[in-house]
């Protein structure tokens, strides 16, 4: 029985920002393309990620007034990567990034908004700046989506409210003043209005944020364009032509396997491979057998794109400082009994929040960013030996205001975590210390020696709130610095993090052009990588808000531009 058979230009693995952004480019080229997706819905660890994308002389940025150069953004890129710069790779994005936002905004669904006071995460470095490199998709009405919104990924539930999605700036503080400022109840009451409305016709939240918004508007760019979104479609092997070029791939659906025929090209967007506990065990200093890690990424994310490439001879970037984006993440324990991940963006800046180890000390500046905090903590954990895990530390009057990771602020009860061990609680600091295990004369003494200077809002350990990162996560109410504050008011409480992963580094090596590469360092004709599963631009280091999104969307936009023959 022959086997069926599917002709098109552009065979797209992975239906993340990567993914969809290649095909959304080369259908406005002409080119008849083709996504497909293993899982039951599409939209990758994007869908459930905060959506930020790092583009340097962004449109958006531009219309702010805010001053950039392609100078200025490859000198910072020099200094973050170090010896991993990348000229060609760095130039092509620098080149292309503008370009492929101002199509996205012009010639699809997807619109963006500046995060007028996202700092790059070093701001002070060389090239730095204080904002105007992240931008973020428009808040999306997922009604536009028709029936396709059913197979839209969700978010990740630890990061909404009583399954809300919420925003950053200033709707965050909203949230976080929904007690104590009539005008913050009223926009929450608002919005909580429309949740119930959406929940009670369409079973799920329509007004979609972050990267949800970002999935929901290139999807719905891939449909206006007519390119078809594959689900539960899972690659089994690329299929070459007696000159080496890939031509296309086997393709198991629901309905059998399927050879999908591509002219101009396949490209790999599988995600790289967060949920691979083999290569987790081969790159992961952390994780002895593969296993001691929590990532937010799908299950889905198993390194597909990385196999794919090396069944065909592609090479593998390995040696980066760090194989992935670290952030700490908790593990508080669902309803249905299985633990969740959070991932703490926010609050490791607020005013009133420390980090220590076991040894009861400080260990960094925990408003640096997830990627710096994450690294500091096996650094600072090898040191002292003992598991690799560290605890958010705070008192009543802050976790009442600002909640801890899963830890909602008042009037949300508290008495649900702490029962089930997520939230630890002493009376004193001595008491919490032996709740967790850590040393209690050390870390009373840590408490007084931060509170000595906290209350003048000074961090002479470690500098927290002084920089324009710091800041623009902690609370701009609370002066003189947002960042900093005492613990002074009982009981006392934590939170356990260990390492955890927004996204995989080490990936397929690639040109300029976003092909992927041999053995031999020549490109594998026929074959592009994009997001997650390329190896990251930014050298095994995090410069910015948005470095993994941001290259992506670029990269994707590279890679049609060259599948259609197009300088421009």
């Amino acid at each position: 029985m022959p086997r069926e058979s599917y002709d098109c230009d552009v065979l797209v693995v992975g239906s993340g920002a990567g993914g969809l952004a290649s095909a959304v480019c080369a259908a406005h080229r002409g080119l008849k393309t083709l996504v497909v997706e293993k899982e039951p819905v599409f939209g990758g660890t994007t869908a459930r990620s905060g959506g930020w994308m790092w583009v340097p002389n962004n449109a958006p940025a531009k219309r702010a007034g805010i001053e950039d150069s392609v100078e200025k953004a490859k000198t910072y890129l020099k200094h973050e990567t170090g010896p991993h710069f990348d000229e060609a790779r760095v130039d092509a994005f620098l080149e292309a990034g503008p370009k492929a936002v101002d199509f996205f905004e012009q010639d699809t669904c997807l619109q963006f908004d500046l995060g007028p006071t996202f700092a790059d995460y070093h701001p002070k470095a060389p090239g730095g700046m204080d904002a105007g490199r992240s931008i973020v998709a428009r808040p999306f009405d997922g009604r536009e989506l028709g029936d396709e919104i059913k197979r839209l990924r969700p978010p990740l539930s630890e990061i909404t409210f009583l399954g809300m999605m919420i925003g950053s700036g200033k709707e965050l503080l909203h949230f976080f003043n929904v007690t104590r400022s009539p005008v913050s109840a009223f926009y929450v009451g608002k919005l909580f209005i429309r949740f119930l409305r959406d929940m009670a016709f369409y079973g799920r939240p329509m007004r979609l944020m972050n990267g949800n918004a970002l999935v929901g508007r290139l999807a719905k760019s891939c449909f206006d364009k007519g390119v078809p979104i594959w689900t539960r479609a899972a690659v089994r092997q690329l299929i070459r032509n007696g000159d080496g070029a890939i031509t296309g791939a086997l393709v198991d659906t629901v309905k059998g396997t399927v050879e999908v025929r591509a002219a101009k090209g396949v490209v790999l967007a599988a995600g790289g491979f967060p949920q691979d506990p083999v290569r987790r065990k081969e790159m992961f200093g952390h994780a002895n057998s593969g296993h001691e890690h929590a990532s937010p990424a799908p299950p889905g994310n198993t390194g597909d794109g990385l196999r794919l490439g090396e069944s065909v001879g592609a090479g593998i970037e390995k040696d980066l400082p760090n194989a992935a984006a670290w952030v700490p993440i908790s593990r508080p324990l669902r309803r249905d009994g299985t633990l969740g991940t959070f991932p703490h963006f926010v609050d490791r800046s607020k005013p009133g929040v420390i980090a220590i180890t076991r040894s009861g000390r400080r260990f960094c500046n925990e408003a640096d960013s997830y990627h710096d905090f994450g690294q500091s903590l096996t650094k600072r954990t090898a040191e002292e030996g003992g598991e690799i895990c560290a605890f958010f530390v705070c008192d009543h009057r802050v976790l009442r205001k600002y909640g801890l990771g899963h830890v909602k602020p008042a009037p949300v009860p508290i008495g649900r975590h702490i029962r089930t061990g997520y939230l630890f609680r002493g009376e004193t600091p001595e008491a919490l210390a032996a709740e967790i295990g850590a040393d209690p004369k050390q870390f009373a003494e840590t408490i007084r020696a931060y509170n000595e200077h906290a209350r003048n809002g000074e961090d002479p350990e470690f500098g927290r709130g002084t920089t324009a990162y710091n800041r623009s996560l902690g609370d701009p109410e609370h002066q003189p610095n947002p960042c900093v504050a005492p613990l002074e008011q009982g009981p006392y409480y934590a939170v356990k993090v260990v390492v955890g992963d927004l996204g995989t580094f080490a990936g397929l090596k690639c040109n300029e052009n976003a092909q992927v590469l041999g053995a031999t360092g020549e490109p594998i004709p026929g074959l592009y990588a994009a997001g997650n599963d390329a190896a990251s631009l930014m050298g095994g280091n995090y410069p910015g808000g948005g470095i993994t999104l941001g290259p992506a969307i670029t990269f994707g936009y590279i890679a049609a531009r060259h599948m259609s023959g197009a300088n421009a």
